[in-house]
């Protein structure tokens, strides 16, 4: 089943990607998503304004330098000027694709009229792509969005439209209206309604939490791609799961403990090597509440971690807690 994607000149091996995730998928997750299988990672959200400005933190999250493609760049902002500059440093940096943001759901960034709130502005929407495919040049500019507003403005067929009108190469789309955030059910069926409207790849995002909703989103969606999200957090098994089912191999099995425990350490160090120990200690307190997440007496672990400052501290908290669960001495909670 699996097969290639083209975005523009960019070809993708398998229609598997990473969702951007504002402080989860810096170059490091991307290293190990890439690894695990994914075919295309997407840099943080990037401010434009803050690119322009010289933000030292905005600019640390730009860094592609001998990161091995394709990665895509997302940007956010609201003015069409603004982001065609922006546009041109991302090329600059590498990107292989330049993604707009049509699709945060914070009030932060909504009040501003960024983000999802781009979606009930579709001539500037419009606009900010146009200028996006003319600073470009030849690397495609791309658009991520949400179902709509709300439930009383889904407008994500006509958005799709009109961002294709302006030049965008693909559109990914997330099943979720902006006051969803992130709870409830994604609706699939509006990624099928794009598909079926725009003469160019859509990529699905939501709730691909298994190798089988990997396959049923294809299948229902008829999507070119699907986006993996939150559940690839702490757990790059799932895309080497659904790397396997795309091309109808047999699934790995899940990983034992030992194995989690020593991906989370690498990651740790991968983080320590990158940022320094005091930032990474700091970052990777919410990326290993997901690795260890569902392991008996995590909640206890979790709270344990938090407290440490020094790498050498989670990590002998981490081997220490993997040796006393083979002497069984981590009791898991009553099955039910």
């Amino acid at each position: 089943m699996s097969a290639t994607v083209k975005i523009g000149p960019v070809t993708l091996d398998a229609p598997l990607v990473t969702a951007p995730m504002a402080g989860f998928t810096d170059r490091i997750f991307r290293r190990l998503a890439r690894e695990a299988g994914a075919a295309l990672t997407y840099t943080e959200m990037i401010s434009a304004q803050g690119l322009i400005y010289q933000s030292k933190a905005t600019w640390a999250l730009l860094d592609l330098k001998d990161e091995p493609g394709p990665v895509a760049v997302q940007l956010f902002g609201r003015e069409p000027e603004i982001l065609a500059r922006a546009t041109k440093m991302a090329v600059a940096a590498g990107a292989a694709l330049v993604d707009l943001n049509m699709g945060c759901p914070t009030p932060k960034i909504v009040k501003n009229g960024e983000g999802a709130a781009l979606m009930r502005d579709l001539p500037l929407a419009a606009d900010i792509v146009a200028a996006m495919v003319e600073a470009a040049g030849p690397v495609p500019v791309t658009v991520k969005m949400r179902k709509g507003w709300d439930e009383d403005s889904v407008n994500v067929v006509e958005v799709a439209r009109a961002v294709v009108e302006a030049g965008a190469k693909a559109v990914a789309v997330h099943g979720r209206t902006r006051s969803q955030f992130y709870s409830g059910r994604a609706d699939w069926d509006c990624i099928r309604r794009v598909k079926e409207a725009v003469p160019v790849p859509v990529i699905g995002n939501g709730d691909v939490r298994t190798p089988a909703d990997a396959l049923a989103m294809l299948e229902q969606t008829g999507c070119d791609a699907v986006m993996v999200g939150r559940a690839a957090v702490g757990n790059p098994w799932l895309l080497s799961a659904i790397r396997a089912a795309l091309e109808g191999k047999e699934l790995p099995p899940p990983p034992d403990l030992a194995e989690r425990m020593a991906m989370a350490i690498r990651h740790l160090n991968m983080m320590v090597e990158a940022k320094g120990e005091k930032t990474a200690v700091k970052e990777m307190r919410k990326v290993l509440a997901c690795y260890i997440k569902g392991l008996p007496g995590a909640a206890r672990l979790r709270q344990h971690l938090f407290t440490l400052d020094t790498a050498g501290e989670v990590i002998g908290a981490l081997e220490a807690y993997t040796r006393d669960y083979y002497q069984k001495k981590v009791r898991a909670p009553h099955a039910h």
